[in-house]
């Protein structure tokens, strides 16, 4: 017995001196070889991926560029033959506007040479930029995202009420980057949370009912994040104040103000709409009285006139788009504006492309689209700015409660996966449209 465990013992010592060699060998070939490691490898496998994905999108660039070449060349070549019969007409009659026609001239030459409805834009936020070519000609079919027809209730439509699997005419909402809505419910005169997927909400502002006290609210509206300072910002336009909540907190920020839409920009300040006095101001925290950034010159309908503002939204340029209910349509004021422009809307109240009626809820994508909550015509409507009439995005199957339809919508958002969310005010729910 004990001669087979020696045995045994001597195998498998021999064994592991030869693994052993196995070893050293491995790392004589790697210090040899360097470049053979495996991780050596997964880098040259990514640089051939990258090279192959690069010449790809590369040769997509240059196929597209050489179509919208022809097809501006084309288009110069067709005002070229316009010019030449307008030059004809001028020696037939003995008329002489040679300064017009050697502008129209150098204008069609720098078009042919450098096309303005052309660019090339590169990704500065990638490692390897990311070009891409940039086509006003394809602007429209590009840019236009599609949704659901179908809404999925995603909070409340349980009906009108006030347990915690209801909602009651809500206005605002806000999305979490983790999915959760934030709803406002001026019925109930609360902030409610919905977790992704949940069956109910959770009470986080106002479970004190209507009041003014400092725990309490009376008919909100709207609700916006402060990221630098982590908390909720709310216009309790009952009590003609506009609160910030955190931690189960209320202080008022702004007072006397019948405050109907917030938003909030990149250094912090928040703007908000005074519904009352047809206004909007810019707030610095502290101030008293804001700051005059649109309207101010009383109820109307001229460019520097506002009429019942209900909604705002803010982009990176700090151009502001103001939702204006009793003149049915959107404005913009560019930064420092005396008045505004019509993005939206703007030819009276009615149904048609061409109309809002009663607009709420403002969102503006990246791309500079403006969707509306078109309250009273039960649908949600996309604008790009300088177009002559919208498109229906969801909704406008007339006012209902089915899948498809929407009863006065007031309230719109997005979620990181560009999904669309309607606050549907009179079916007491919060509708989501899946991207397409």
């Amino acid at each position: 017995m004990a001669t087979a465990n020696r045995q045994t013992i001597k195998t498998q010592l021999h064994e592991i001196i030869n693994d052993y060699d196995q070893f050293q060998q491995t790392i004589i070939q790697q210090k040899q070889n360097p470049h053979n490691s495996f991780l050596i490898q997964q880098v040259n496998q990514w640089e051939t991926d990258s090279i192959e994905k690069i010449q790809q999108t590369a040769q997509q660039c240059r196929e597209t560029l050489m179509k919208l070449t022809q097809k501006t060349i084309n288009d110069v070549e067709t005002k070229s033959v316009e010019l030449s019969e307008k030059l004809k007409e001028i020696r037939e009659e003995n008329e002489i506007d040679l300064k017009h026609f050697q502008l129209k001239l150098t204008q069609i030459t720098e078009e042919l040479l450098q096309p303005s409805n052309i660019s090339i834009r590169q990704d500065s936020q990638e490692f390897i930029k990311k070009i891409s070519v940039i086509s006003s000609f394809e602007q429209i079919q590009t840019k236009k995202n599609k949704f659901e027809q179908f809404g999925t209730t995603v909070a409340g439509g349980n009906g009108q009420g006030d347990k915690l699997n209801q909602l009651n005419c809500p206005q605002g909402i806000f999305i979490d980057n983790d999915g959760s809505i934030y709803i406002v419910e001026c019925g109930n005169q609360r902030i409610v949370k919905w977790k992704l997927n949940s069956k109910e909400g959770q009470i986080i502002a106002g479970e004190n009912g209507q009041g003014n006290q400092n725990n309490q609210l009376n008919w909100p509206m709207d609700i916006i994040f402060d990221k630098e300072n982590n908390s909720f910002i709310i216009s309790d336009m009952g009590n003609k104040r506009v609160i910030r909540y955190f931690d189960q907190n209320q202080q008022t920020i702004i007072s006397n103000i019948k405050c109907s839409g917030l938003t909030i920009d990149k250094n912090g300040f928040i703007y908000a709409c005074d519904f009352e006095n047809h206004e909007v101001r810019r707030w610095k925290e502290g101030e008293e009285k804001g700051e005059l950034v649109a309207g101010g010159n009383g109820q109307g309908n001229h460019l520097n006139q506002l009429n019942c503002p209900t909604d705002i939204f803010i982009d990176e340029d700090c151009s502001l788009c103001i939702s204006e209910r009793d003149n049915h349509r959107v404005t913009k004021w560019k930064k420092g504006a005396k008045e505004g422009i019509i993005v939206a809307g703007g030819n009276g109240q009615g149904d048609s492309l061409k109309q809002l009626d009663h607009p709420q809820g403002l969102f503006v994508d990246h791309l500079g689209q403006i969707y509306v909550a078109d309250q009273w015509n039960h649908r949600v409507m996309r604008w790009c700015e300088g177009d002559e009439e919208g498109e229906v995005v969801v909704g406008g199957n007339d006012e209902g409660e089915q899948s498809n339809q929407l009863d006065s919508p007031t309230g719109l958002s997005f979620d990181n996966e560009e999904n669309l969310y309607v606050v549907d005010f009179n079916n007491h729910r919060i509708q989501k449209y899946e991207k397409l």
